[in-house]
């Protein structure tokens, strides 16, 4: 039978420590993906809220934006057509870069 022998931290090991994890969490991949834990919906409500619906159909021409739009009715075209998806999602990329100045 083997004992093991912790080592006991300090208050100042222990903050250390910390700052390590927290510091490599911060380099992890997904937290510089902008689209991380983001929905397809959060991303068309936060873009309608920037830009609203006319400067969208102005930006990208699909026709749910521009004709009687509404989130569920663009939800249900972008789900089922890749390349509008592709077109919102980086828009959306954009629009986090650089923000709008007042």
């Amino acid at each position: 039978m083997s004992l093991t022998i912790r080592k006991r931290l300090t208050p100042t090991a222990m903050t250390e420590k910390a700052a390590n994890t927290s510091a490599t969490q911060k380099a992890s991949p997904t937290a510089k993906d902008p689209m991380h834990g983001m929905t397809l919906e959060m991303i068309l409500v936060q873009l309608e809220q920037q830009f609203g619906w006319e400067e969208l159909g102005r930006r990208i021409k699909i026709k749910c934006f521009t004709d009687n739009p509404s989130v569920a009715s663009s939800l249900k075209f972008l789900r089922r057509t890749p390349w509008a998806r592709q077109k919102v999602e980086a828009l959306y990329i954009r629009s986090q870069r650089s923000p709008r100045k007042a």
